[in-house]
């Protein structure tokens, strides 16, 4: 038995293991059959390059690094999407629940938890400390934390990939006096400042201060009483969420983010014992209790920037498609923009999610035909319940295929509206005016092209969408961006009628 075989196989059987998935469902997803892979396992088969690029593939995980090892996608464009596609869970609410189980000594069990490379960087930055982290069947996590961490072992290499370790810090307050959190990494988009972090806690007698390559935190805690935030962001309102958890005083925080991954950690937090009144809304007022451990079972709901992927990979290819498990009053805002451009859509009767708090219903996105018209006024984001920011990227490809001339202006970011203008490489008629707003003109026949994704995810995925309505075949190189916020993309549209081949370089 050759020894290398044996330790790949080896390394192969416990990625498959701690992403929940047995043999006959591994093979299933590798279109081989369950003995091949209890051959692979122990160490009886040779792999091929091309073998071990599927199988990272299909675990999300890379199994080997040769030169810059990049994952690529390669797009036959101009087919007509077709069928339906059921949503995941929300990204942006896993990584603010990841931080917020820290708060918990009993056992956190997430149901359906989303398998990206975000959510791998912060699990990573948790085991590091000593957390138990495992997968179970049907993509359940499974939480256990120690009684004391070990920050002082904390995975800087893996917090510095994302900007969601900056959560750690509300938690983590109440158990120690004194530690460090690596500088925050995540999507290119321009200078965001941690200000609004560093104000928020100073409440609870958290003193922040910038060193060389990390934060040095100190705590004296005490009751915030009401406070303002300085920016309503997501994850400043998660932070001071956290740090209100376990303070048993009655914390008011004004200006807060009601965006949907706030309410899904609400609701989590409300599970832990936690009182919380106002949530949706601006005003947050919270009543903590000391200690927390308690065995719990949550349930996150389902993503809306994914639905909102799909309804424009939609609408660019021209395809009727149905999206399920659609959080339709998160995203209400933008199916009255596209409605008044033109769109025609349905909804199911609504649902329940698995928490059996946010309601939802299926969406099916008719076919329009090059009907769409540019909006009257300028598209642009806001606050919950305003146009999503997240959202916003995704009218820029959806103007592209409308009749006119619209004016998208992405004010929350120094530098994503710069970004825009990678459509031009696929066709797209983007002018920019400013490091905020951009002129898209339309109707748009996008061209196949060979490009390198930027460093940011909804761009990314703009350029994906485009190449999926382009005639030919286009060539859009290392989608780790992308892998960031979306989970077996590839596959997923390709189940839809897409056709994507995953390659990686050698």
């Amino acid at each position: 038995m050759d020894a290398t075989n044996e330790k790949i196989g080896s390394l192969i059987a416990q990625i498959r293991q701690d992403r929940g998935l047995t043999q006959a469902e591994f093979a299933r997803r590798l279109s081989t059959s369950q003995s091949a892979v209890n051959r692979m396992e122990h160490g009886r088969q040779n792999l091929s390059l091309e073998t071990l690029g599927r199988i990272s593939d299909v675990l999300n995980k890379q199994l080997i690094s040769l030169s810059s090892g990049a994952m690529n996608f390669r797009i036959e464009g101009g087919h007509e999407l077709k069928g339906s596609i059921t949503l995941k869970t929300s990204k942006n609410a896993a990584v603010g629940l990841l931080c917020a189980s820290l708060l918990n000594h009993g056992v956190t069990r997430f149901k359906a938890f989303p398998r990206i490379e975000e959510v791998y960087r912060i699990i990573e930055v948790l085991e590091s400390m000593g957390v138990n982290v495992k997968w179970l069947p049907g993509n359940d996590l499974e939480i256990r934390r120690p009684a004391k961490l070990k920050l002082d072992r904390l995975n800087a290499q893996a917090a510095r990939k994302t900007r969601s370790v900056l959560m750690m810090i509300g938690p983590l307050m109440h158990e120690v006096s004194e530690f460090k959190i690596p500088y925050a990494g995540g999507c290119k988009l321009g200078t965001r400042t941690v200000a609004p972090h560093l104000y928020a806690l100073e409440n609870f007698g958290v003193d922040i201060v910038a060193s060389t390559g990390h934060y040095n935190v100190k705590v004296k805690k005490k009751p915030a009483g009401r406070f303002v935030l300085y920016e309503s962001g997501n994850t400043v309102t998660e932070n001071a969420l956290f740090a209100a958890a376990r303070t048993i005083e009655e914390t008011t925080i004004q200006a807060a983010s009601g965006d949907y991954m706030i309410q899904d950690v609400c609701y989590f937090l409300q599970k832990l014992g936690v009182k919380i009144d106002g949530i949706g809304s601006q005003f947050l007022t919270v009543k903590g209790v000391p200690h927390i451990k308690k065995n719990i079972t949550y349930a996150l709901t389902e993503d809306p920037i994914e639905a909102m992927f799909f309804i424009t990979a939609a609408v660019v290819t021209d395809s009727k498609i149905v999206i399920k498990r659609v959080p339709y009053i998160w995203i209400g805002l933008e199916l009255l923009k596209l409605e008044k451009m033109g769109l025609k859509y349905k909804l199911s009767e609504p649902y329940k999610a698995s928490n059996g708090i946010v309601d939802l219903a299926d969406l099916t996105i008719e076919k329009h035909g090059g009907s769409l018209k540019a909006p009257i006024d300028k598209l642009h984001p806001n606050l919950y319940p305003g146009l999503n920011p997240d959202n916003v990227p995704y009218f820029v490809p959806i103007a592209a295929v409308a009749k006119g001339r619209t004016l998208i202006h992405d004010w929350m970011y120094e530098n994503r509206a710069i970004y825009y203008t990678e459509l031009t490489k696929i066709g797209g008629q983007i002018e920019l005016a400013d490091p905020h707003r951009v002129y898209v003109t339309g109707p748009t026949r996008f061209t196949v092209s060979d490009v390198v994704c930027p460093p940011a995810l909804r761009p990314a995925s703009l350029l994906l969408i485009g190449m999926l309505a382009a005639n030919g075949t286009s060539m859009l190189r290392n989608v780790y961006t992308i892998n960031r916020g979306y989970e077996d993309l590839a596959e997923r549209l390709n189940s839809l009628g897409a056709r994507i081949t995953v390659l990686h370089d050698i």
